[in-house]
């Protein structure tokens, strides 16, 4: 009977082990699936929405060619629909059951108000492959140039993708050939050669699909445990076959033989009777081993074997590029203006503008990035540092950033705070870079680069993963309305003690006023002769004024002051000369009817909530002389 079963389960092991390792091999399931169009038409532009790169899990491996030039890049759903605008692009759409790619031309219509997502609307029909672009009206430009019909069939120039703030990501050249991404569903890839020329017209998907044979496993192991018990039963077989022999049956007596000679042999020593015993239980332990090992390499190796048992299991889930919190907040939840990794991308290119227009001495560098008072504030100090080398340099604005406050906004303009740290210069003071992007395509400018206190402490804010939205000028939380606070400081400045709002700012952490407030001013007036007269004035700024709200439910209010120093020859036949900083932006040495200065204050306050005993605290401060020239 033993061997009856040895054998049967010799039988069964073969047909479980051949049947495991088919399931790795004969059976095993592809590694990938793979999906490819190729889109008609002249759109400058092709969008694969994240529905469509997620329709099966894991990251997607995206090739894109049919053009010498090949951009891609992804960013959130609405800010790649609000960049594109009015502009006409290829939507691409999966068919999961049939594995199918198929595309239409959109038509976005775009918001010319607040620079809301536009809504798209697709064309009437649309074939399995890609519909013809629609053909377009010669823009109004066009016809004002005097433009031909023959001239007006050349298609114009459609914006240029690269580059663009709202990306998360970008790739060009051979590097946008063969991209792998990991995108949520709210993020979009948008495609293009150059902007202007038709898309990369051959595109396909991959993704990776699971190998899991999840029987493969416990069919090999569980042969290999039956080949076990079949060798086992084997051998038990013959043992038991062996003891059941009983003593031969002999024949008859046989004739005696004649005695031999004794010889001598060497004694042997004798062997225990279990000897035997044990040497087959050693083969057998030393078969189960064998075996025992060759099951643990064939099936332990890899969770794809076996079946997985944990509540829940699911196909593991895209990677998210958002790094946001305000998918875990809800779907009504505004999203941050831009993300960590935006914010990163956009400092770094400030960064590198800013440091070689520093090195250059050009201010043209800056135009790209800045504007506003910080703009002439730096053009300003190149003026000087041309004319005299000893001037100091305007502080160096690092990639290196502490603090990232977005606005939580979908529309345009969109606001961004950060505060950057220059590790190779541990003297130099935090800098408050305030970020503004006035529509989708824009860059986002530098409006204010504040050098923040040494002993400034600023609140704690929003994450950076949520953000927060402006807090309105006119806000009644606040113990004074943000736009109430330019004339008041400024008035500060100008008449010191006797300002009617001097209780509100708390001057003992103020060191802007030290320098340039009214005892400042008057002693300016006191060592001016008696053949010139000396005035000032200011007012808020040109630049936006932008209150951020703290937790505590304060705010960060940032703006700028211009102040006008008005140097006047009150005596016929008298000179003037102003000071050296006059002298070079205004090229006059001296003058017989005065110079006009205008000085730009960037300023960042900490404006308590309404009914806190704590006054509004200077934050930083950047000043200069922007502009002079003589009195007419």
């Amino acid at each position: 009977m033993r061997f009856v079963l040895a054998i049967v389960a010799f039988v069964v092991a073969a047909a479980m082990i051949v049947l495991g390792i088919a399931q790795r091999t004969v059976f095993a399931p592809p590694s990938s699936l793979s999906t490819s169009t190729t889109v008609r038409g002249d759109a400058a532009f092709t969008v694969i929405d994240g529905a469509v790169l997620n329709a099966h899990p894991n990251q997607q491996t995206l090739k894109v060619s049919g053009s010498k030039q090949v951009f891609v890049a992804y960013g959130r759903t609405a800010d790649v629909r609000a960049w594109l605008g009015s502009e006409p692009y290829a939507a691409l759409h999966y068919d999961q059951k049939a594995n199918r790619l198929t595309s239409k031309v959109v038509t976005a219509k775009a918001n010319p108000g607040a620079g809301d997502a536009p809504k798209a609307t697709s064309t009437p029909k649309a074939t399995s492959t890609a519909s013809p672009a629609p053909t377009t009206s010669p823009t109004t430009a066009e016809k004002s140039s005097g433009a031909s019909s023959t001239a007006t069939s050349e298609k114009k120039a459609g914006p240029d993708p690269v580059g663009s703030d709202l990306w998360l990501e970008e790739y060009t050249g051979p590097a946008a050939r063969t991209v792998h991404l990991g995108v949520p569903k709210d993020v979009s890839v948008i495609i293009a050669s150059n902007g202007t020329n038709p898309a990369p017209a051959s595109i396909s998907i991959r993704w990776p699909l699971s190998q899991g044979t999840p029987l493969a496993g416990p069919l090999i192991a569980g042969g290999i445990l039956l080949l076990i018990l079949g060798i086992v039963l084997y051998i038990l077989g013959l043992r038991h076959l062996r003891r059941s022999r009983g003593p031969r049956r002999r024949s008859g007596p046989k004739m005696p033989k004649l005695p031999k000679a004794p010889k001598f042999r060497p004694s042997r020593p004798v062997e225990p009777a279990n000897r035997g015993r044990r040497a087959i239980r050693r083969r057998v332990v030393a078969v189960v081993g064998a075996f025992a090992l060759t099951s643990l390499a064939l099936t332990g190796c890899s969770a794809e074997y076996w079946p997985d048992f944990s509540s829940g299991a699911a196909p593991a889930p895209t990677a998210t590029v958002l790094n946001s919190d305000v998918a875990k907040l809800g779907k009504d939840v505004v999203p941050p203006a831009v993300t960590p990794a935006q914010a990163q991308i956009i400092v770094a290119k400030i960064s590198t503008i800013a440091a070689k227009a520093d090195a250059n001495l050009d201010a043209s560098e800056l135009a790209p990035r800045f504007t506003g008072s910080a703009l002439a504030l730096r053009t300003a100090n190149y003026a000087l540092r041309k004319a005299d080398p000893s001037v100091a340099a305007a502080p160096i604005i690092s990639a290196n950033i502490e603090l990232t406050l977005p606005q939580a906004t979908k529309s345009w303009p969109r606001t961004v705070e950060v505060v950057v740290t220059n590790p190779g210069a541990k003297k130099q003071p935090p800098i408050l870079l305030v970020l503004e992007q006035k529509s989708p395509r824009a860059n986002y400018m530098v409006n204010y680069d504040v050098q923040l206190e040494p002993a400034a402490q600023i609140p704690a804010v929003a994450p950076k993963t949520i953000g927060t939205s402006l807090a309105p000028p006119d806000s009644k939380l606040l113990k004074r309305a943000p736009a109430d606070i330019p004339a008041a400081y400024a008035d500060v400045l100008l008449h010191g003690s006797d300002s009617k709002y001097y209780s509100l700012f708390d001057e003992s952490k103020d060191n802007l006023i030290p320098k340039v407030g009214a005892k400042t001013k008057a002693q300016k007036v006191q060592d001016l002769s008696s053949t010139a007269s000396l005035e000032f004035s200011g007012k808020q700024g040109d630049g936006p004024l932008v209150a951020m709200p703290t937790n505590n439910s304060g705010a960060l209010v940032t703006f700028d002051l211009s102040e006008t120093e008005t140097l006047k020859v009150v005596q016929g036949g008298a000179e003037v000369t102003p000071g050296p900083t006059a002298t070079v932006l205004s090229g006059v040495k001296t003058s017989k009817t005065g110079v006009v200065s205008t000085y730009a204050y960037q300023l960042v306050f900490y404006v308590p909530p309404s009914g806190s005993d704590k006054k509004i605290t200077l934050l930083g401060y950047n000043q200069g002389m922007v502009t002079a020239s003589e009195l007419k």
